[in-house]
This record gives C-alpha cells, structure tokens and sequence, in this order.
C-alpha cells in the first residue's frame, strides 16, 4: 500500500480497521497510524505526566504520542521480519504476572482494564506488543553491550572517593561507657559537694585503669544501666546529648571524662568507640520465603493459581501457618524450611519472581503469581541494608553500568531503525 487513504468497504484486509470518525495521521512503511491511536496513547501519557509540577501542552504531548507510534511501529515490523511472535503461553505468563505485581488476581485486572475503557481483547493486544518490543530489544541490543573491567575499576573509585567525602562530613559514630552519681533534688550544696568529690574519686580510678564496667556495677545510679556495664552503644553522635558530645570531644578511645554535671547528676563517661561511617557500599537485601506448585498433567497452572489463592486466603484468615503449609505442599528445595529463602541481592531471582517480591513491604503476602518455574506464594519477612563484599560491589557495578550503555545503545539503534523507516505524515482531512 504505497498512498493510503480513509479506510473504505473496499480497503485491502491488511489494513487496519478504521472507524468513520477516525482517519490516518502517518503512515510507516506502508503502515497507518490513526487519530484515535494518537489520541489514545496522548490521554495516558497525561495521565503519567498529571502529578507533574510543570505539565507539557496538550500539543507537545500529542506529537509525543505520534513519534512513540511510529518508533514502536518501526520496531513491531522489525521484529515480525525477523519471526519474533509470542504465543499464548508467554501472553498468559505475562498477563498473570501483571496482575501479581498489582496485588490482583487476573480477573480483577480484567474487570480494572474494562472499567479504565479497555476490552480484554485490546489489553491483551497491547500486552503483546509490549513483550514483542521487549524481545527484539534483547535480541538486537542486548548482545552488543560489553562492560570492561577497567570501566568497573574506575566507577568503583569514583564512588568509593564520593561516599567517602560524604562519610568524612558526617557525624562521626561514638559508643560510650557512663557512671551516673545521681543528685536528688532538694539536695544542698554540701550533699551536691559530696557528690561531686565522689564523682571525681571514680572517675580518678577509671583513669588509672581500674575497671570501668566493675566501677558502674558498684556504683553507677543509672536506671538498667548497671546490668549493661555502662555501655550506650555506638550510634551518631549526633543522637547523644550534646553535653556528652563535647565532654568527650577530644578524647582518645579508652578517655574517660572529668565528672561532667546534668540536671540527673554527675556523669563520668568513657569512650569505648570512635569511628567515621564506612563509606563501603550497600546494598538492600530481601528474606522471603514462597510456596512453589509446578503445574502438570495432574496439576494445571489454572488450578495451581486457584489453589495458592485459596491458601493465601487461609493464612491472612489466620488459618493456616505460612511455614507449616510450606512444609506441606511446596515442590521447592526450600519447603523444609518452611519456604524460607535466605537474605538474597538483587538480581538473584528471575525477573518476574523479583519485580513482585521488591514491591511488597515485610509481612506483605502477594497474590500468586506465575514464573518460568511454576506458580509461587511469596511473602516478603525482612529487609536490611548490608555491606557488600569486593566481588559483590563489583558486580553491582558491573550491573549499573551495563544497564546505562544498554539504554545508550538501544536509543543509537532505535534511531537508526528510525530514520531507515519511510514515514509519511497525512494532513488531517478538512
């Protein structure tokens, strides 16, 4: 179809179906882009942009639209030359996990695309665009990126001098040793001085190296203080009381301070540590835990789903435990320890199980969802922040940069398929 017009009784079958109100905008290797197309992706993409503190025109925005229309039209035609299809297994896998990652079940998802104007049909039709574009991207630009290990080196680095300038700002981190000689109040200036030379007397001691904790057990009025030795523990010193900040200031590890006056009495402190923060990097890990059915001839994916939904109704109910269910029915090595997957990175999960998992917060049940593996459970228990090893950092980083060239090289490539495409721009009709 070289020129083509407002679709009639007589348009070829390979052209798109075009209402009477609609009409063509652009036309991509011999391929329609119509108004309603535009206006449909425009009305979502201010949707996406509503929360913005500057929001685009409603013209900009438009012709955003058309060229998103055309770049996905280009690549669609690519992928179908190449023989890329996704078949209903990998449509359903997709549609199923769309809703997990929601906390939906896919008749909610369903029922939620209709009330938003969508039939299941066009949804579904999106849906594998979507997983099409995807394809050809890992297919044509996934396997041109390399990532040295001098390009690791050097990010490394620079990072590690950046959090360690960070690091070198912030308070440092103090843990402290206290005796409490409490004063009562109403005391009179003889008691607050008798008190005081007693103060001095231990603190005297703990300078010549009696033993610290010994000296708050005997004598420390600190309430529960006792039973800990005197230990405050290490944290900012921007979370002690400034009193005990500057008392402690330019004291070495192992100091102890003059008797330093309260309105609770006389405090004698010590310090057991004095470090910057670590300008080592972190990374947030995750402790789930899951319930795996493999679907098979006995077990169909349908049923499996159903099945996990009735369990995951069970254990909010409080009528089942989690670990012992688990136990039970999961076909995963983790079932004898009632699901339980460990702390894990991320990246260590296959996406679709990850993207679900990294949404919820802990204690958090999902719907189930569907993966390569079969059809999990996942509850999320946990989540911290820990250091990582030199293998891990550089491997994170290895990650981080791979992904920016990817983007890089997909947005060279995506233009290039771009400007190779014939595009005819179509005046709207008077």
């Amino acid at each position: 179809m070289g020129t083509v017009g407002l679709a009639t009784a007589q348009a070829p079958t390979s052209a798109v179906a075009i209402r009477p109100a609609d009409f063509i905008v652009a036309v991509v290797n011999s391929e329609p882009i119509t108004n309603q197309e535009v206006q449909a992706l425009a009305q979502r993409l201010t949707r996406e942009t509503q929360n913005q503190a500057q929001r685009p025109r409603a013209e900009d925005i438009k012709a955003q639209a058309l060229e998103q229309l055309i770049g996905e039209k280009v690549q669609l035609q690519q992928a179908r030359d190449m023989g890329i299809v996704i078949d209903a297994e990998a449509l359903d896998m997709a549609e199923q996990n769309v809703a997990s990652s929601n906390q939906l079940t896919r008749d909610e998802l369903r029922k939620r695309v209709q009330q938003e104007g969508m039939s299941v049909n066009q949804y579904r039709e999106q849906l594998s665009k979507q997983l099409t574009l995807t394809r050809i991207r890992e297919r044509e630009v996934e396997g041109r990126v390399r990532v040295s290990d001098l390009e690791v080196e050097k990010f490394l680095q620079d990072r590690l001098k950046e959090q360690a300038a960070q690091s070198a700002q912030a308070p440092a981190e103090l843990n402290l040793g206290m005796i409490l000689i409490a004063v009562p109040e109403n005391s009179t200036e003889a008691q607050i001085q008798q008190l005081a030379g007693q103060a001095r007397q231990i603190a005297q001691r703990a300078r010549t190296g009696e033993n610290f904790a010994a000296l708050t057990k005997t004598y420390s009025q600190a309430p529960d203080m006792a039973a800990n030795a005197g230990v405050l523990g290490l944290r900012s010193a921007s979370r002690y009381p400034e009193l005990f900040v500057n008392a402690t200031r330019t004291l070495s590890v192992g100091g102890v301070t003059e008797p330093v006056r309260s309105g609770a009495g006389f405090h004698i402190l010590k310090v057991l540590e004095r470090r910057q923060p670590s300008a080592n990097l972190t990374i947030t890990q995750t402790r789930a835990r899951h319930i795996l059915l493999r679907p098979s001839a006995q077990l169909s994916q349908d049923q499996a789903l159903a099945q996990l939904a009735s369990v995951r109704q069970d254990i909010l109910a409080g009528k089942a435990d989690f670990a012992a269910v688990a136990k039970r029915l999961s076909q995963d090595g983790s079932a004898q320890q009632g699901g339980d997957l460990g702390w894990a990175n991320p990246g260590m999960f296959v996406p679709e199980f990850e993207q679900v998992m990294n949404r919820l917060r802990p204690g958090q049940l999902a719907e189930p969802l569907v993966s390569r593996f079969g059809v999990h459970l996942i509850e999320v228990t946990d989540r911290r922040n820990a250091p990582l090893s030199d293998a891990e950092q550089r491997d994170m980083v290895r990650k981080v940069l791979r992904e920016k060239k990817l983007d890089e090289a997909y947005t060279v490539w995506a233009e290039d398929l771009r400007g190779r495409a014939y595009v005819e721009m179509r005046e709207p009709p008077q």
